[in-house]
């Protein structure tokens, strides 16, 4: 199993405004009972965006938050996000990604073009609960340092406790993209053209993938939480109409893994 230079790292910061709003009935607004999960998911994807060659790869979890702060639902494709208005049927705050590098080390695919650093996306998100069992989600994020575009990420996620600690959900995907996201990503100039032996190709925003995911997860023990997920989605628009998918990769983009976490409970004074 080969690992990532950069290990994605999934951090939730449930560090929602009620705690701040109720700092006042403590000594700092750090006092109290907190958790703190750790763990690790193993899985199987593409090598970058586009490719038709699969890697198995890992990535850590950290989950830190505020004991007592219960959020209906989460999915492994939500972003560090970090709640500043929260009703329960609605959430709203802040969210980041943090975005791997690409370069030839990543694939052969890629000899010619220019490299993606190390960075991160920063932005919002905001989620509503038409229903029990249905949670919409929204993010929209700006690159710094990997790319200068905006992402936009919508998913709808049906969710049900099929027996007491094992829940199951599922639902669509969608993904949007600026011109300067889309050029970092899916465009060859006539350098990288030259280079890579690819076709030009200059791409504009719109529509980057469409899908569907689903996982099942089951809470093992009080502590202790595992889960299997598969995810699918077709490169389109374009992202689809790319020279570096067209000729060396697949539009048709699977995903399946295993993860697990422990969770520790600890008090500040």
């Amino acid at each position: 199993m080969r690992m990532p230079k950069f290990l994605a790292l999934s951090v939730a910061l449930a560090l929602a405004a009620p705690a701040f709003a109720q700092a006042g009935e403590r000594e700092h607004w750090w006092s109290g009972d907190w958790y703190l999960t750790l763990g690790a998911e193993g899985f199987v994807a593409p090598r970058y965006n586009g490719s038709s060659d699969y890697l198995l790869q890992a990535s850590p979890l950290i989950s830190l938050g505020r004991a007592g702060n219960v959020t209906r639902f989460t999915s492994r494709n939500d972003s560090a996000s970090f709640s500043l208005y929260d009703t329960g049927a609605v959430r709203a705050g802040v969210a980041g990604k943090l975005i791997l590098p690409r370069d030839d080390d990543t694939s052969s695919d890629l000899e010619g073009l220019n490299d993606i650093e190390f960075g991160v996306e920063l932005g919002g998100f905001a989620e509503v609960y038409p229903a029990d069992w249905l949670r919409l989600r929204a993010e929209v994020r700006q690159g710094i340092r990997s790319h200068t575009g905006l992402v936009a990420d919508i998913a709808a996620d049906a969710f049900m406790d099929v027996v007491p600690g094992v829940r199951v959900s599922g639902g669509p995907r969608l993904s949007l993209a600026s011109s300067d996201y889309m050029d970092a990503y899916y465009g060859v100039n006539a350098e990288e053209s030259a280079a890579s032996g690819l076709s030009q190709y200059d791409p504009g925003g719109g529509v980057q993938s469409v899908g569907v995911g689903g996982a099942v997860n089951w809470q093992t023990t009080d502590k202790i939480a595992t889960s299997v997920f598969a995810e699918y989605s077709r490169l389109t628009g374009p992202a689809g109409d790319s020279s570096l998918v067209r000729e060396r990769g697949d539009r048709n983009q699977f995903l399946v893994g295993v993860g697990a976490t422990y969770r520790f409970g600890f008090t500040l004074p």
